[in-house]
């Protein structure tokens, strides 16, 4: 798989709790892709791209590393992503 769904991949990085979350916080216009807003929660992602997410307390900036088939638990969604703030939330 070379690319995933944006909603999809933000669930899968637990991101977000759930998958309509994801969606919605897409569609607010919350989430950018390189820099360029995007409002369509099937819009496509790929590796290399930079995902930046604006939560409730915080602004998330993650480069696309990987993708899964399902949602697994924390440490498998952590190989999905690499963190371009250091870590910092």
């Amino acid at each position: 798989m070379d690319r995933q769904r944006l909603d999809k991949w933000l669930w899968h990085a637990r991101v977000v709790k759930a998958r309509t979350s994801a969606a919605e916080l897409v569609a607010s216009g919350h989430v950018r892709i390189n820099g360029t807003r995007e409002k369509s929660p099937g819009h496509a992602v790929k590796a290399g791209d930079v995902v930046t997410v604006a939560l409730d307390s915080s602004v998330r900036v993650l480069k696309v590393i990987g993708f899964a088939e399902r949602r697994g638990d924390a440490a498998s969604a952590r190989v999905l992503y690499e963190d371009l703030q250091g870590g910092k939330e």
